[in-house]
């Protein structure tokens, strides 16, 4: 299913989305994620960071949309959040000294065809 490109998410800026995917620990937090969702226990295990450093990492990329979360159950009941990634690629550009950054997601079909009917009712 094809991409859509969507702008940078909610109110965040270019350059705190910049800043997010510039930081290290984000970008392996969020690289392992992209591979296989996980939950905050698998991925310090994975990539060796505390869990302080992986609840930080994951609680910026969420402001920033670049994840999202899920609660899972264990087979003794408990409850735990699965981190997946939120997006399928990032295209960073620079134009006219603007740096310009677009954040490609899945489509989730149903919306895709109330966005295509909405469109169809409007012309």
């Amino acid at each position: 299913m094809p991409s859509e490109p969507a702008s940078v998410a909610g109110e965040r800026t270019i350059e705190e989305v910049l800043n997010t995917i510039g930081d290290e620990h984000a970008r392996t937090v969020l690289a392992a994620i992209s591979r296989e969702p996980r939950s905050a226990k698998e991925l310090s295990e994975e990539v060796g960071f505390s869990l302080p450093t992986i609840y930080r990492r994951l609680e910026l990329l969420e402001e920033h949309d670049l994840i999202k979360q899920r609660t899972a159950i264990a087979d003794d009941g408990n409850h735990f959040k699965i981190y997946e990634c939120n997006f399928d690629s990032t295209v960073i550009t620079l134009k006219n000294d603007e740096y310009q950054v677009r954040i490609y997601r899945r489509e989730n079909l149903p919306d895709r065809f109330s966005q295509l009917w909405d469109e169809l009712g409007a012309e």
